[in-house]
């Protein structure tokens, strides 16, 4: 290989995230951001993959979906901008480049870039989380869809709930101890949670659906329908409360 898989992640979720912050300094109609935004960074994650890793198979959320992948031994699982509500809205930064690599069953690598605060978390420098915070336990949610089973934290936990856009956000604001849960029920893509996945296991973060069972990826059916990412001493009783 010409390049560690990790940091290839890395340097593809960079490069992405300088194509779009360029975007956004001279594109200000939001519609047209929004769609320049998926597709530049679409073509510049593809052009380096074709480049690097041409036997590799990709799956991203902003190209036709090959089956091929499935026999594959090797899948990039990508979304080239994930928040991109956020990323059209001035200001925001709370939107991100996912790159992961799937091989033989597992995320063995993958970046989470949030180029608006000029951050890239990936598996080739893990970070550990910081120590706990003293007082109210905070879970971060969807801004727009929050779910029930947060709710049930707020009573149980004292929690806090802190609504933010992009799951890669959410994730990374676990990783860097701005919060200590992320949970997400009704549904995502392979896309919204590869990276942030892999680049939350590689903290020592617990990861795991709602029920507590293996999050899994490159499978035929693309959606994942809730995840947990949380500091590993929340687990046991965020988990008693949102798999009840």
């Amino acid at each position: 290989m010409d390049e560690m898989d990790a940091a290839l992640a890395r340097r593809l979720a960079d490069a992405a995230g300088a194509v779009l912050l360029d975007l956004r300094r001279t594109n200000h109609d939001p519609d047209a951001l929004r769609a320049e935004g998926d597709r530049r960074a679409q073509e510049v994650i593809d052009r380096q993959l074709r480049a690097h890793r041409p036997a590799d198979a990709v799956l991203s959320e902003e190209a036709p979906d090959d089956p091929a992948r499935l026999a594959a031994d090797r899948v990039w699982i990508v979304d080239p901008l994930d928040g991109t509500r956020e990323f059209g809205e001035p200001g925001r930064e709370d939107w991100a480049v996912h790159v992961a690599l799937w091989q033989a069953g597992e995320l063995i690598a993958g970046a989470v870039a949030l180029p608006a605060l000029g951050r890239t978390y990936a598996t080739d420098q893990p970070i550990e989380p910081p120590p706990a915070r003293a007082g109210r336990v905070r879970v971060v949610v969807s801004r727009t869809r929050p779910p029930a089973a947060a709710q049930r934290l707020v009573s149980a936990l004292d929690a806090e709930l802190v609504p933010m856009g992009s799951a890669g956000a959410k994730a990374m604001a676990v990783v860097s101890g701005e919060v200590d849960v992320y949970l997400h029920s009704g549904g995502q893509y392979e896309w919204d949670s590869a990276a942030p996945i892999a680049v939350a296991r590689a903290a020592g973060l617990h990861t795991s659906r709602l029920d507590g069972t293996a999050l899994t990826y490159n499978q035929a059916d693309l959606r994942v329908p809730d995840l947990l990412v949380c500091r590993p001493e929340l687990a046991g009783a965020v988990l008693a409360e949102v798999s009840a």
